[in-house]
């Protein structure tokens, strides 16, 4: 029960990402897949690489899933950021001035 909240939760804030530039590596679908396994590794790190019981599911459960969200779509933000900047025709010396 507590990998439904935990995907569920990275599922909520996954929405949140219309409202940022998409730089995301993969785009869109790298964004929601960076949210799922960020959610559910940083809920399974937080409780100690294990998964709680159906019975000891809480609130708690839910704020267990923010972490890993976040970090696991910030991941994926910074790849695809580095990624962009890197295939850019300033990078490659392209168009500056010599």
């Amino acid at each position: 029960m507590a990998v439904l909240v935990w995907v569920m939760v990275g599922l909520a804030i996954w929405h949140f990402t219309v409202y940022l530039p998409d730089h995301f590596a993969g785009g869109i679908a790298g964004a929601f897949l960076g949210a799922m396994v960020g959610s559910v590794l940083g809920g399974m790190v937080l409780h100690g690489l294990g998964v709680p019981s159906r019975d000891a599911v809480n609130l708690t459960t839910f704020f267990e899933g923010i972490p890993g969200t976040v970090v696991g779509m910030g991941i994926v933000y910074f790849v695809g950021l580095r990624r962009e900047r890197a295939e850019s025709p300033d990078a490659l010396g392209v168009g500056r001035p010599a």
